[in-house]
Parts: C-alpha cells; structure tokens; sequence
C-alpha cells in the first residue's frame, strides 16, 4: 500500500467572475491535502500450510473424527456445538457481566464522542460575549488637551461573536478522518474483547472438566493402589510376600496420592478465573461442575480462506483502523503547511450607561477575514509531516505482521487438531495395552509367578497412559476453542443480535 494523491472537489474555472467565486467557494469547502486511504488488499495466500491444509483422523465409538470446512460460516454463539447447557449458560453470564466488555464499550462511547468534538470544528462557532469595565481615559493620546485629570468611565457591551474556519486544505476534515478511523479502532477491539471473553470462558470451562476427568482417574489409581497393598498384605501374613514388598506396594499409594493437589489447585485456579470472567468474585460465585462426558466434540471446524481471514479477524480490522488513522493524520500534518483561512463577525452592543445599552447609535459591528500562512518555522512543520509519514509506514509494517501472525495462529492450530487426533489415537491404544498388560500381571501376581515390582510398573503404565488419554480428550476441545477464535469467532453476528436486542453493548456510528 502506498500514500495516494490528495483529493481536491473544485469547480472548474471560467472567466466570469461570479463562476469564478462560485468555484473559489467550492474549491475551499471541497480540498483536502494528504493520502486518502485505500484498504489494503488481501493476501496473495491460498493455504494456511505450505502443501495443504491437514486434517484430523481418528474415528471410533468413544472419540468421533473432526473435519475442516472450507467457508463454513462460523456462528456468534459458536459455543453451543459443545451442546453444553451449563456452558451455555455460563457464556451468557459472562457476555452480560463481564467488566473488560464494560470498559470496552465505554472506550468505543468516548471515542464517538471524539467524532462529534471534531466535527464542530467544521461548523461556524458562535459565541455570546457580555462584560462591564471601568477605565481610565486618556484623552491627550487621542489629542485632546485641556482636561485636568482624565475621566474615569463605565463601559458596558453585549451581543454575540461568530467564526468560521474556513478550512481550504481540509486539515480540520482530516481530523475528523482520523478520530472516526480511531473510533472503528476502539470497536474492533470491542470485538477482540468479545472474542478473547467468550474463548476463555470456554478454556477455564474445559480446563475444570479435564482436571476434574484426572482427579477421577487418579481417584481409580489409588483405589487400584489400595486392594494392590491389600493383596500384598494378605499374601505377607500367609507369609507368601515380603515385608519389602509390602513397603513398596504403600510407596506406590503414597506417591500416587501426591497427584491430586496439584490437580485440585488447577480446578481451583480455574474456577476463580471463569467467576472474574464472569464479573464476579470467586467468593460469591461459583461456576458448575464441568464434566468432559457433557461436551461434545464439534465434528465439523469451519476454516475461513485467508483471503477472507483479513477481514473477519477482529485484530487485523483494529490494526487496519490504525492504519487509516495514521493515514488521516499525514492529511493534517500536510495542511498546517498551507495558509489557513478565518472569517470572523461580532455584533455589538456598547454604551456607557446601561440604561443606553439597546440604543441603535451604540450598536457596533465587525466583519473579518484573518489569514494565516506559515513563512518560516525552522523545518518544523515540514519534520512534523514527515514523522506523520513515517508513523504511517510503521503502522503499515504492523498491519503486515498482525496478518502474519494471524496466519501462523491459524496455522499452529490447524495442526495442532490433526495431532492431537494422532495423539488421542496412540494414547487409546497404549492405554488398552497397558490395562491388558495390568489386568494379566495381577492375575500371575496372585499365583506367585511375578512379584510385586512387576505389579508396580504396570500399573505404573496403565497410570501414565489413563491420564494421558483424558488430558488427549480434553486438548482436542482446548484446540477447538481456540479455532473457532482464531477464525474470528462469529462477532458479526453477535454484533447484530446485540443490536437486534437494543442493548448498547455495540454502539456503531462508522461503520
């Protein structure tokens, strides 16, 4: 992208001279210096992945595979594929109380009203003066001579005072450019607030249901622990076991009894994130008991074109917003290079006795034009506009990389759901091996052919691969939510139900 050519709305000069001041007017009104700002185009980019888009495997009863859709509109309450009511209703707590939705939505309130502070200036301001002085006069400096002692009077005045800046290189409607693009900014990043709420909601949500699903395991490991320590205490009092075996069998209890703290401070950590989230204290409210058996998993991922991606992403949108308002502001820099004009006019009221004040010989007048051309500022108005330039071409680059880095977010996740089917899949297969290999070491356990050590690493895999399937399951939902923000996340259609709703949680008055 590049800085376009200033645009300039003039009539076409004749010679007669009331064509002439006509288009003088419509030159003033119509000119406005500086690049007027095209949109970036979109990328060139087809794929997210050099040599194609993935896609996730697995299919069987307990784990249903997972497709990408190309072009699949994603929806505003994107949530509800988890077919989750509680989920549900949580989201919708969190959408109606959430603070940083709040202060976002103050933030696009306020920069609305930029727009109408900046647009005052493209209208006369009319004023109302009144004052009463009391001065000394000096007549001899008006060459009257004579008088004793120079009279002290009363002087009262009052009427109204108008000044219109008439603008003729647009630096004034450049401001205004500047705040409405720093006003689609502040709702771009409303969406982003409503994006980054309504996925971490989601996560905090998942993160319970998965901690909760390794408490549960653990839970069967340790009951696993305890009849193994029966087993072998029963074979020590028939004196077929060791006391060293014993030892072991209730190291192996207490070891795996240290799992479930941790656990238990992550669905602590958890359930006091969603409750802020929420917009409320962790002492006063408390979110369900999420359980990974109540989610389903979404089987079909819409997958937006990149070329689409740039304009759904609420991060990109707000980035290119910036980009505007860096263009707008080389627009006014560019005009304080140029004279700027002024017409002023008062109508007055001045007598010395209030009681003459409305009399028609006190009436005064004034009508004006001041023009002020910069001649010589030391290089400062010319640096000043360079640096505007500037902030533009680093605006530029942070456009670019905000893109980029979309498309590696895109990317990243992408592959991440086609591993974590891979993964799922090894982690169902090495969990059966590993509870047929426990269930075959048990039964020679108690016909004395191994010992207890064989037990005890068993069960030692059959743990490690229990937690881990459940900690696979519950990253195939963490990465689903993530896409679905990735991809945008349905805030336009949030958007307008919002609107629909009559709430003010989206107020829009520039796009």
């Amino acid at each position: 992208m590049v800085l376009t050519s200033a645009r300039c709305r003039a009539a076409t000069l004749s010679r007669g001279h009331a064509i002439a001041a006509v288009s003088a007017v419509a030159l003033l009104a119509g000119c406005a210096v500086g690049p007027d700002f095209v949109a970036p185009q979109a990328p060139p980019t087809k794929d997210y992945e050099f040599g194609g888009m993935p896609q996730p495997g697995v299919e069987n009863a307990a784990d249903p595979q997972q497709r990408f859709s190309m072009g699949q509109k994603i929806s505003g309450d994107w949530w509800q594929l988890f077919h989750s009511a509680q989920l549900d209703g949580v989201l919708q707590q969190a959408i109606a109380g959430n603070q940083t939705l709040v202060t976002a939505q103050a933030n696009v309130a306020q920069a609305q009203q930029g727009i109408a502070q900046a647009s005052g200036a493209l209208w006369p301001q009319v004023d109302f003066a009144a004052g009463a002085h009391r001065e000394r006069v000096n007549l001899a400096a008006v060459g009257i001579n004579g008088q004793s002692q120079a009279p002290i009077i009363n002087l009262f005045s009052i009427g109204p005072t108008l000044s219109y800046a008439v603008d003729p290189f647009g630096g004034n409607r450049r401001r205004v450019e500047q705040q409405e693009a720093t006003t689609q900014f502040q709702e771009y990043q409303l969406d982003a607030a409503y994006l980054t709420l309504t996925g971490g909601a989601a996560t905090q949500a998942v993160q319970i249901a998965s901690a909760r699903a390794q408490i549960q395991a653990v839970g069967a490991i340790i009951a696993d622990d305890e009849r193994n320590l029966a087993l072998v205490s029963s074979q020590r009092q028939a004196g077929e076991a060791t006391q060293l075996e014993v030892q072991l069998a209730e190291s192996q209890l207490a070891a795996d009894r240290t799992l479930l703290p941790p656990l238990r401070q992550q669905v602590s950590v958890a359930r006091h994130a969603l409750a802020i989230l929420v917009g409320q204290a962790p002492g006063d409210w408390a979110p369900p008991d999420f359980d990974l058996a109540e989610f389903t998993l979404p089987q079909d991922l819409p997958v937006t074109l990149p070329s689409e991606l740039v304009r759904q992403r609420p991060d990109i949108l707000a980035s290119e917003a910036q980009l505007h308002a860096a263009s707008a502001a080389v627009g006014v820099a560019t005009a304080q290079l140029y004279p700027n004009l002024t017409l002023t006019a008062s109508f007055t009221q001045e007598a010395l006795k209030p009681s003459t004040l409305f009399n028609p010989a006190s009436s005064l007048f004034d009508v004006g034009a001041n023009l002020l051309a910069p001649v010589f500022h030391g290089g400062a108005l010319r640096a000043q506009k360079q640096a505007a330039v500037d902030a533009f071409d680093a605006a530029l680059a942070t456009y670019k990389q905000t893109v980029l880095t979309s498309f590696g977010q895109v990317a990243d996740t992408l592959q991440a759901l086609a591993h974590d089917a891979e993964l799922l899949e090894a982690q169902r297969r090495a969990l059966e091996s590993a509870e047929t290999s426990l269930r075959l070491t048990r039964t020679t356990f108690r016909y004395g052919n191994v010992g207890i050590l064989q037990v005890l690493d068993a069960q030692r895999q059959a743990e490690q691969a229990r937690l881990g399937y459940v900690r696979a399951q519950a990253q195939r939902y963490l990465d689903s939510i993530t896409l679905f923000t990735a991809m945008g996340g349905g805030w336009r259609e949030w958007q307008a139900q919002t609107v629909a709703a009559g709430t003010e949680a989206k107020p829009s008055a520039t796009r």
